[in-house]
């Protein structure tokens, strides 16, 4: 097929038509062009061909930032969709490879912002690899959408692509990296209630597809296509994922009907933010115990109500306290004190002498009596993939865990609650959760330590995630971290109560306990298999078409064959 536009950026042409240079373009301009390896100046042609190119270029890279600043701590979650618009617009038409080059821009423009939390400590040596690596998957979403463009349906295709990227993401590498879902800029917005119904890509595919569909929109107004039938399908798009979040509203504000209980989140504070928080283990241990004390104090003197139960940040104990004594008998001192039982974030060490990252049950009276190991580690922190290889850029990869994960999820029972638990970097990813709601639980805890990020945007994005996984799963949302922000969440993805950074808290709050599946539950995993089998179909049937329909051009014009 022959070429208009600089290789890699021409458009797809619409079903049933081919495109084909003019005869004197494609044989007499060949013949005047300079010899190899001479150089001149670009003719205006080629600067005519050049900066529609850039101006895309600049248009998914600012679309991508649109992204960003949709996610938390802004609540600025109708820039999403604004940004795929955009997106849609510039992969319309486009081939493959022009998509993959576009869709790395667009994100660049949202992960590499998003990530920076990731450099805090380390610099970018960590930071500017990840963000390259997630906007070459999200490339490859991009390109896989440019290649069902010239379709009928062009806009669901698209974005059940994105949500086959994000599945992709989620898996990739060293067991995925999930934190750039789209549903994660949504906890303020019209598209939250969807969580209950599908999860994060059921969201997902709501934002993505309003987004394309208004892209669609804007392309044939601009192009001056205004049948009512050409506008009819985008026009839907953009606004059936609207009105159907709207009217998922219920299905996120169900009555409790498991009861209620009054729960308590700790936030001791670290003495120094940093990689090396964990070298103060005592100092953090013996600032959980003195919150909990002061908290105990206060329910003393009526100042707060009585708890049924408390929950303790991940790494409020980094001394094993099956191990230490004087560890095991500060935590049993601030049990007893304040009267409830305690899920103690700790690290354990096993029999192999490796670290387990563990939640531990401790009962006023009887002390630990149940235990639930990290079952979804965080690569370069809590374990070190291929740990020889990355020291060669970094000797800070020493200073990764060597961490056990564990297998099973575990509820624990806290008062009238059947507490899930989640912790930290789990809660981003959809199987972990589920499994650990699916246990009998009425309660979700996600236990936290944010301390090794600073004063990034990093605990503003999780708490998100948690706002979002309280709808998904009609749970009330219970956040202790050690240094913020902690936070109660109700099951409509409210937040009642919440700390700053780096204080010292005790949020206490009377939530509603439920233990009815949603819709997201009972359906598990199955509508986001279902839309990334119809991406894929639509994926085949697009590469299928455009091969057919270059091989159409080339008969019509042989000449053509020497542009491929």
């Amino acid at each position: 097929m022959t070429r208009d536009y600089p290789p890699g950026d021409d458009p797809v042409p619409e079903a049933g038509i081919t495109q084909a240079r003019p005869y004197a373009e494609r044989v007499v301009a060949p013949a005047l062009s300079p010899e190899p390896g001479l150089t001149g100046p670009a003719s205006p042609a080629a600067r005519a061909r050049a900066l529609p190119v850039l101006l895309r270029c600049l248009a998914v890279l600012a679309a991508g930032g649109l992204v960003f600043l949709s996610v938390p701590p802004r609540p600025t979650w109708w820039l999403a969709p604004i940004g795929f618009a955009v997106l849609g617009w510039v992969l319309h038409g486009r081939r493959a490879r022009a998509g993959l080059g576009y869709g790395l821009l667009f994100g660049l423009g949202f992960m590499t912002p998003l990530l920076a939390w990731t450099g805090v400590f380390v610099g970018p040596v960590a930071w500017l690899p990840l963000s390259f690596l997630q906007a070459l998957l999200v490339g490859v979403a991009c390109a896989a959408i440019a290649a069902v463009s010239g379709l009928r349906g062009r806009v669901l295709w698209a974005a059940l692509l994105w949500v086959a990227g994000e599945t992709l993401r989620a898996v990739v590498p060293f067991g995925g990296f999930p934190w750039g879902k789209i549903a994660f800029s949504q906890p303020e917005g019209p598209f939250l209630p969807l969580a209950a119904l599908g999860g994060t890509p059921l969201i997902a595919l709501a934002v993505t597809l309003t987004g394309f569909g208004l892209g669609e929109l804007a392309r044939l107004l601009a192009a001056r296509a205004t049948a009512p039938r050409l506008l009819a399908v985008p026009a839907l798009a953009a606004v059936l994922p609207l009105a159907a979040g709207l009217g998922a509203i219920p299905l996120a504000s169900a009555a409790p009907d498991a009861g209620e209980a009054t729960v308590a989140a700790i936030q001791g504070n670290v003495p120094r933010a940093g990689l090396d928080f964990n070298a103060q283990r005592r100092a953090v241990l013996d600032n959980h115990v003195r919150r909990t004390e002061e908290l105990a104090a206060d329910i003393r003197a009526g100042r707060v109500p009585q708890p049924d139960l408390v929950i303790w940040p991940e790494n409020a104990s980094d001394i094993d306290p099956y191990r230490n004594r004087d560890a095991r008998e500060r935590i049993d001192r601030a049990a007893k004190a304040v009267g409830a039982p305690i899920a103690v974030g700790a690290v354990l060490v096993g029999d192999d002498g490796l670290p387990r990252n563990t939640v531990i049950l401790w009962d006023p009276q009887a002390g630990p009596v149940a235990e639930y190991t990290k079952r979804q580690l965080q690569p370069f922190g809590e374990t070190m993939p291929m740990r020889g290889f990355f020291r060669l850029f970094s000797a800070a990869v020493d200073r990764a865990g060597r961490f056990v994960p564990g297998t099973e999820p575990t509820v624990f029972p806290m008062g009238p609650a059947r507490v899930a638990l989640a912790t930290c970097y789990e809660v981003a990813f959809d199987g972990v959760v589920r499994e650990s709601v699916a246990n009998g639980s009425t309660l979700l805890a996600v236990p936290t330590n944010n301390a090794t990020f600073g004063r990034s945007e990093m605990t503003y994005q999780q708490l998100a995630m948690d706002r979002v996984r309280a709808v998904e799963h009609g749970r009330s949302v219970v956040v202790a971290a050690t240094s913020g922000v902690s936070a109660i969440v109700l099951p409509d993805g409210t937040v009642t109560q919440s700390t700053g950074l780096f204080a010292p808290a005790a949020l206490v709050e009377r939530v509603p306990l439920r233990a009815a599946a949603t819709m997201a539950d009972r359906l598990g995993a199955w509508p986001e298999r279902a839309m990334v089998a119809a991406a894929v179909a639509a994926l085949v049937v697009g590469l299928v078409s455009s091969r057919r329909e270059r091989s159409a051009a080339r008969d019509v014009s042989p000449a053509a064959g020497n542009d491929e």
